[in-house]
């Protein structure tokens, strides 16, 4: 079992859509702001880590790889080589792994920040899991979907620290920043 709670970042349209193409269908300024917030700011002399698959790795633009200040974990059963400053996994499982060897002295928080199947594998799991979910209120054409939060699973939780609350707007879509946990 992991020492660490799962931190999940994603941001979801109204069908569940989070991705076409393999790039996001929208373009929301304030939710990038807080994706790298949340995913950078950790504790003095700690490093977070942020799990994600090939594909999202792969649409995340070649300047901003790997993502500075955290430690960038890729999963995939295909890749042979480790793009620089990555460290390259086969599963969630020998990701966390790694971070659990690394210690909860320098690593801060772990995130897992997509794709599908990374979301879904971690909502499934055995582990202690928070969602930062940005709910974009409007539907996008996708090919890439969220797994569904459960109600039984998991319970949305108010007032979280350094969660924007109330509703946004970014090129004429609005959106809220919602988060959920676990239910142990």
């Amino acid at each position: 079992m992991a020492e660490f709670r799962l931190k999940l970042v994603v941001a979801a349209c109204k069908n569940g859509g989070i991705g076409k193409d393999g790039q996001l269908p929208w373009k929301l300024k304030k939710d990038m702001a807080f994706f790298k917030s949340i995913t950078s700011s950790s504790t003095q002399n700690k490093t977070n880590v942020v799990i994600m698959g090939r594909k999202t790795w792969d649409s995340i633009p070649a300047k901003f790889r790997p993502l500075k200040n955290r430690i960038n974990i890729v999963l995939s059963r295909t890749m042979d080589t480790s793009p620089e400053g990555v460290v390259l996994s086969r599963s969630l499982e020998e990701a966390l792994e790694y971070t659990e060897r690394q210690g909860k002295d320098k690593i801060d928080s772990v995130f897992v920040i997509g794709g599908s199947s990374v979301y879904k594998e971690a909502i499934e799991g055995p582990w202690s899991t928070r969602v930062y979910l940005t709910r974009v209120m409007a539907e996008f054409e996708c090919d890439t979907f969220m797994p569904s939060l459960d109600e039984l699973h998991f319970k949305k939780t108010e007032c979280v620290e350094d969660v924007p609350t109330g509703v946004h707007s970014d090129n004429g879509t609005e959106f809220v920043f919602e988060v959920y946990d676990k239910i142990v």
